[in-house]
């Protein structure tokens, strides 16, 4: 390598490494109260760990949702969020930590959905500085900051979920390795079971292959010039997508069983009296919720104040393209694959249907926090069709999407102006 090149691979290496430390460490420090204390899937894990799934005694009120069965408590939360604590977990279990370390997971999941974000974007011809604030724009500009800065149980999950998606997609579309999709796709799924049924979308990414052709496109599998992997080795590359959610799923199911004598019962309803709470009034899904969660994520305005500071969120939604009004150009025409793009877009409107079903929008929140597992897709269709420059219009969204997530973190963790 000559030594001008040697020397631009050294510096994009440096800004990349500076990028995922920076992340880590603006997350790690936004939330000087993280909710450490609504730990459901670490004490589960815990739990685990010790050889019982279920609690003999009852949960502290705090952690609420908890229920109660023959005698036990147990977690609605899904097997695959408890797994994922379980490392944290056995941490405790070696007396290395004492509680669940919410402001380090927080920043780790950020620093890990940087890199691939970043990774990513180096697959498309588009000046470094762009990517890197496409990148920036997803990890600062949306209401994702505020809300995996809580770092309760329920905003980690979503982190996790978005991770998991990332990977999925890195290694279905850009760096095909169907078994590593699988694991990544089993991560997100196991922490927002909705994810699952967008399953569909990446056996046909993979199916597929690529027509937008990359230089350093890498495979495990045989794929003709079109990138797509040989008739024969089809069914082969999904089984390998399918592996490692295949054995999620079915330990999920066991696990649903041993907690309620049902393999599909996930115990959401059990929770006492969260049937009788106005937004299931029609049972936990139902299309008579759609109304509520369209004007929850599209329209919900924030509050005004008759003092200082005048504006502030309402602390449960808020429109997410007046947190980030850069999403406003996922509306943009063209694509360098129109197939990858128009896919994006299905997946986001099937998650989009499935959120809005639910009876509750979200509890408290910024933005309209659901919709964090929306922003894989929405940097997929960013990259497919932005400009190669940063026009000048883009700096205005970028830089405004910026200040309003700082404002909204401060005023969420820094001040008393948000409360519940």
């Amino acid at each position: 390598m000559k030594p001008e090149a040697e020397n631009k691979s050294r510096n994009a290496e440096t800004l990349i490494f500076s990028l995922i430390v920076g992340t880590f460490l603006i997350y790690y420090f936004s939330n000087p109260k993280p909710q450490y204390y609504y730990d459901y899937t670490f004490r589960v894990a815990e739990n685990i760990l010790h050889g019982a799934i279920a609690f003999q005694e009852k949960p502290p009120s705090w952690v609420n949702e908890f229920v109660p069965f023959e005698g036990n408590w147990y977690s609605v939360f899904p097997l695959g969020s408890v797994l994922t604590m379980i490392p944290f977990a056995f941490f405790k279990l070696l007396g290395v930590i004492n509680t669940m370390p919410v402001p380090l997971i927080a920043a780790l999941t950020a620093s890990a959905i940087c890199r691939f974000l970043v990774k990513i974007s180096e697959h498309y011809e588009i000046d470094w500085k762009k990517r890197i604030l496409l990148v920036c724009g997803i990890l600062f500009g949306t209401w994702m900051w505020t809300n995996l800065a809580m770092a309760g149980a329920w905003q980690l999950a979503l982190g996790f979920a978005v991770l998991g998606e990332l990977g999925a997609i890195y290694f279905t579309v850009y760096d095909r390795r169907p078994l590593l999709a699988g694991l990544f796709f089993a991560l997100a799924f196991g922490n927002r079971t909705e994810i699952l049924l967008t399953a569909p979308v990446f056996m046909f990414l993979l199916l597929r292959g690529s027509k937008f052709q990359i230089s350093n496109f890498k495979s495990d599998e045989p794929k003709t010039k079109d990138q797509r992997p040989k008739t024969k080795n089809q069914i082969a590359v999904l089984a390998k997508f399918c592996a490692v959610p295949f054995v999620l799923g079915v330990l999920t199911l066991v696990y649903n069983y041993v907690r309620f004598h049902s393999f599909t019962d996930f115990g959401y309803a059990r929770i006492p009296g969260v049937l009788d709470e106005p937004w299931y009034r029609y049972g936990i899904f139902s299309i008579y919720y759609i109304p509520l969660n369209f004007m929850e994520m599209f329209v919900a305005p924030w509050k005004r104040l008759a003092t200082y500071p005048y504006f502030v969120p309402s602390g449960f939604g808020g429109a997410i393209w007046w947190s980030s009004p850069f999403i406003l150009f996922l509306l943009r025409f063209g694509a360098r694959d129109k197939i990858l793009k128009y896919t994006a877009w299905t997946a986001i409107i099937v998650l989009t249907f499935l959120l809005w079903i639910h009876g509750n929008p979200g509890g408290w929140q910024f933005g309209y926090r659901y919709a964090m597992i929306l922003l894989p897709w929405m940097f997929i269709i960013f990259l497919e069709n932005s400009p190669k420059k940063i026009l000048w219009y883009e700096w205005l969204a970028y830089i405004l999407s910026f200040i309003i997530n700082l404002y909204a973190t401060y005023l969420f963790f820094w001040t008393d102006y948000v409360k519940p």
